[in-house]
């Protein structure tokens, strides 16, 4: 297995390069193209450099050193990290103090070696799919600067598309890890909800959000998520699973059950999108399609949750800082305030019963494969997309394929694909590998073996 990530481990452990030059490579990247492609907030250049020395004073000293020793990292600027303030995309969030410290998460890759680079730029509170930030600028996609990265963790998929860092870590509500992989072209990983600790994280959506990791190739994926697998008695929605280690099952020749998600999933994806499933289906050996039922009423469902939790997070400093809210999501979280209590509760109850459909699909199939955008990416500022013969709002439809999974909370790989065709064709567009609950496993093999047989591709752009 090979990747980045893999080979910057284990060219520190065995003295070939120090963390170090690894860093100063990482940090020269950040300084050259950050701006070109607007992806950092900040650069943690002080911490970076305190990190990389304490691994290589631990191997000048003959420690065994972690998995991670020296690979360097970035966040979704709503994971906390000690002696920054955690922004999470909103000049309201300017002037608090700065965190005390590291996330959950973020003390996971750094206790692994993981060197940590900087804060990524994102959708204001994680509440968009195109990281179009009125306040820090919009991040700009890689592979075509006219265009987005994606949202709500963009700047997470476009500083490893770009090169920049090998690992960030992103979070994904309704689709805003699988979103921005699939229009950036890397791999992402959104776990089963409850899997990882959300405990010093910006919250968004109590009971949708997800945190988990980008990377360059489904290795490197899953060398991180096994980094960040384990109990946290602080967050009471973390399941408190014990480690189950993915990297080592990406070595296994066992079979998997894989049919591809029609209906709802083929009437809303593009040309592109339908072509990038088609490839992954043939490559998979995906010979059934079927349908998930009430994947529409999933997608309503997750719309009212959304809107009604992100509301009342925000209802208070709404009515005293309105005008410091940015205008993309502003309107939405008072509306979402508003949300009847009666409206979530049928809407949990949706959620509920289309979960108990998909839980019957597993009985017969490992992996589902789904198109993770309709579309490739679209120019920055673009408002409406055609989509099946209609007129639609950009930025809400890019989250139409992943929101009805966020909803059931399954676990879910993005791995790139380039379908290329039409005027489009420079551009990648990703699949949805979707399992059963707490079979990452699964979806991080299927992701694995397309990349293996040259379907699936990181084509870093620098």
């Amino acid at each position: 297995m090979s990747g980045a990530a893999l080979e910057i481990a284990r060219q520190v452990r065995s003295g070939e390069r120090s963390a170090t030059a690894v860093l100063e490579a990482a940090l020269a990247q950040a300084h050259e193209l950050g701006p070109r492609y607007n992806c950092f907030t900040a650069v943690t250049e002080g911490r970076a450099r305190r990190e990389a020395a304490a691994i290589d004073a631990r191997r000048a000293r003959g420690d065994t050193l972690p998995p991670l020793a020296g690979v360097p990292y970035a966040v979704k600027n709503l994971f906390d990290t000690q002696g920054e303030t955690t922004l999470a995309g909103g000049r309201v969030n300017a002037g608090n103090p700065p965190a005390q410290r590291d996330s959950a998460l973020v003390a996971r890759l750094r206790d692994a070696g993981a060197v940590l680079v900087g804060a990524l730029n994102m959708d204001e509170h994680a509440y968009g799919f195109t990281t179009e930030n009125t306040h820090y600028g919009a991040c700009r996609n890689p592979h075509d600067l006219t265009r987005i990265a994606g949202g709500s963790s963009g700047g997470s998929a476009a500083a490893v598309a770009g090169g920049l860092v090998p690992l960030t870590l992103g979070s994904d509500t309704n689709g805003s890890i699988r979103v921005p992989a699939s229009l950036c072209g890397v791999f992402g990983l959104k776990p089963t909800f409850g899997r990882l600790p959300r405990t010093g994280s910006y919250p968004f959506v109590g009971s949708l959000d997800h945190l988990g990791p980008f990377a360059a190739s489904a290795a490197d994926l899953a060398l991180a998520y096994d980094v960040l697998q384990g109990p946290d008695a602080d967050d009471p929605a973390c399941a408190q699973r014990a480690i189950e280690p993915t990297l080592t099952a990406l070595t296994s020749d066992r079979p998997l059950r894989v049919a591809v998600l029609g209906g709802y999933f083929a009437h809303w994806a593009g040309p592109e999108a339908r072509l990038a499933v088609e490839m992954a289906a043939r490559t998979l050996g995906a010979a059934d399609t079927i349908e998930l039922a009430g994947a529409e009423q999933a997608r309503a469902a997750a719309f009212i949750i959304t809107a009604a939790e992100g509301g009342a997070l925000h209802r208070q400093r709404l009515t005293t800082r309105y005008d410091d809210y940015e205008p993309h999501s502003r309107a939405r979280l008072v509306a979402g305030s508003l949300v009847p209590a009666a409206w979530v509760q049928q809407a949990q109850r949706i959620r509920q019963r289309v979960y108990r459909d998909a839980l019957a699909l597993f009985a017969r199939y490992d992996v589902l494969i789904a198109p993770a955008t309709p579309v490739p990416a679209t120019a920055i500022g673009t408002d409406t997309l055609m989509l099946a013969g209609r007129p639609l709002p950009a930025r809400a439809t890019m989250g139409l394929l992943t929101q009805p999974i966020s909803c059931l909370g399954l676990p879910v790989c993005a791995a790139p694909l380039w379908p290329g065709i039409g005027p489009d064709a420079h551009l990648p567009l990703g699949v949805q590998l979707i399992g059963a609950p707490w079979r990452e496993a699964d979806c991080l093999l299927a992701a694995h073996r397309l990349e293996q047989a040259g379907a699936a591709d990181a084509r870093l752009f620098r």
